[in-house]
């Protein structure tokens, strides 16, 4: 069958969601767990955009051996050199160079003519051919693009040097039947098309990126691009879960195949929308908590007889554990260690005794443990590596009566190792937190967005709370986890501070070292 390669951009198109902000230790785990998904291309982000940005593609370029490594770069040379800097440390490194070719684009944004356009795309491939074995060229908005100048400046690219054809829809505009012709035009009018591989990328503006993209595949497309749980700018891209199981069960239409390891796509989900902050909505396909529930007697009934009678597609297809009871309060340190390295986890002694404590001290206090709330416990564990000096919550209580304000008291660790109390009033128990801890913290905060979600199920699971915030001006995403949800959001409104501190610290670093 015919291999297609799986191109994942969840740490660059996926971190341009609203509200998303991923720090370098994040990136790094979510890019670990991608490569044991088995994409074949990760874009680790867009390393001209800052150094920090520079910096975190570099760490993932030295670190993934599995997966090729990519960064995106405008047609710039100064873009194309930030990408070496950062990507030539890598395995196998590669480039994603771009340029708009629709009309609008070329007219208003760049304010050039079709030939300029051509002739700065042909400039860019070949200079970054210098440096890249392998250079991907993505004609921007290609969708909206004239067929017959698209086919031209895909000609042209190719000769250039380029090893990869990206034909984006990049306001999500296409319907299937549209966006798969185009593919099949150009496989029929640009002569040396076989050359190179052409690669989709679907935004899902119209809910069609899943679709646009399983068509791009039947006419012709050797590479499609996605992100994890469809993360993306507005309505996200195409989700690669949801590909890739589509593939698989449907592959007496498709007749391809891919390298992914289907049995990772419940962890890989589940990382990246812990650390995004991204919550999946219950009925979402393949990896929402419903996608396997069934409510009707008629289909309970049918699968209890017959599972194939109302599913499609297994939960162990996905890695989706049919006993979630995985540790109780009597497990010891060695079924623990176990445990988290067959989650794939690789904590150091010190963290992993941290982990163990924390897991002995959720154990006293409910019934069963889950293999979410040791995910939880393990992933809040491995990501402390990059965090010192900061925000440490010791203590947080409520006083609250109906007739009452209530009034909250916090014991903080600040960042210069003492210990801060103070107490504050709100017109509920948690702006009654919010307002404490802001009057501990160094700087001006502002709540933008705040949510609470339990993880697991039951009335002893634990609560997870996100928040986004301002923190002198900046927008960053915290997230905490507690079964007290006010504990989980006192935790989260410092999770969100320490972001910035930790960006902070990164930045003088990395200017120092330049």
């Amino acid at each position: 069958m015919r291999k297609i390669d799986i191109f994942d951009t969840t740490l660059r198109d996926g971190e341009q969601s609203a509200g998303v902000n991923l720090n370098t230790a994040e990136k790094l785990e979510i890019a670990k767990q991608l490569e044991r998904f088995g994409v074949d291309v990760m874009e680790a982000g867009f390393p001209a955009a800052s150094p920090g940005d520079l910096d975190a593609v570099r760490q993932i370029a030295s670190t993934i051996k599995n997966s090729s490594v990519t960064g995106l770069a405008r047609s710039v040379k100064s873009d194309i050199d930030a990408a070496w800097e950062a990507l030539k440390v890598a395995e196998c490194p590669r480039l994603h160079v771009f340029i708009a070719t629709s009309p609008i684009h070329m007219t208003h944004k760049l304010k050039q003519t079709p030939e300029q356009v051509v002739e700065t795309a042909v400039e860019s491939i070949k200079y970054a051919k210098q440096f890249f074995p392998i250079v991907q060229w993505s004609a921007e908005d290609a969708f909206r693009s004239d067929p017959v100048f698209l086919a031209h400046i895909v000609e042209q690219a190719i000769k250039a040097g380029a090893s990869v054809i990206n034909l984006p829809d990049t306001v999500g505009y296409a319907t299937p039947h549209e966006y798969g012709a185009m593919f099949k035009y150009m496989k029929d009018n640009v002569p040396n098309v076989d050359q190179v591989k052409l690669s989709s990328h679907c935004h899902n503006d119209l809910g069609m990126a899943v679709a646009n993209t399983l068509a791009a595949i039947e006419n012709g497309a050797d590479q499609v691009e996605g992100t994890i749980n469809g993360l993306g700018e507005r309505a996200g891209n195409a989700a690669l879960e949801e590909v890739g199981v589509a593939l698989y069960t449907r592959k007496d239409a498709y007749n391809v195949q891919t390298n992914l390891t289907l049995n990772e796509i419940k962890r890989t989900s589940q990382l990246v929308s812990q650390l995004t902050g991204m919550m999946i909505q219950a009925n979402k396909a393949i990896v929402g908590k419903n996608a396997f529930a069934h409510e009707s007697g008629i289909h309970q009934d049918g699968v209890l007889k017959e599972p194939t009678t109302y599913e499609i597609i297994t939960p162990e297809l996905i890695g989706e554990e049919s006993n979630n009871l995985v540790l109780g309060k009597h497990s010891g340190r060695h079924a623990f260690n176990d445990r988290a390295k067959s989650m794939g986890f690789q904590l150091d002694k010190e963290a992993l005794n941290q982990a163990f404590k924390e897991f002995k001290q959720l154990a006293d206090r409910k019934k069963e443990i889950t293999s979410e709330d040791l995910w939880t416990i393990l992933t809040q564990q491995q990501l402390k590596d990059e965090g010192a000096a900061t925000y440490e919550l010791e203590s947080v209580q409520v006083h609250y009566g109906t007739e009452d304000s209530p009034m909250a008291t916090a014991r903080v660790k600040v960042p210069d190792g003492t210990i801060q109390e103070d107490a504050c009033n709100g017109a509920g128990s948690v702006e009654a937190i919010f307002n404490t801890l802001e009057r501990i913290i160094d700087g001006k905060v502002h709540v933008l967005d705040y949510r609470v979600s339990s993880i697991g199920k039951g009335r002893d699971a634990l609560g997870e709370a996100v928040i986004n915030l301002t923190f002198n001006g900046e927008e960053f995403t915290g997230r905490g986890a507690a079964q007290d949800v006010l504990e989980a959001s006192a935790k989260a409104y410092l999770n969100a501070v320490n972001r910035s501190l930790l960006q902070s610290r990164m930045k003088q670093l990395i200017t120092t070292s330049v």
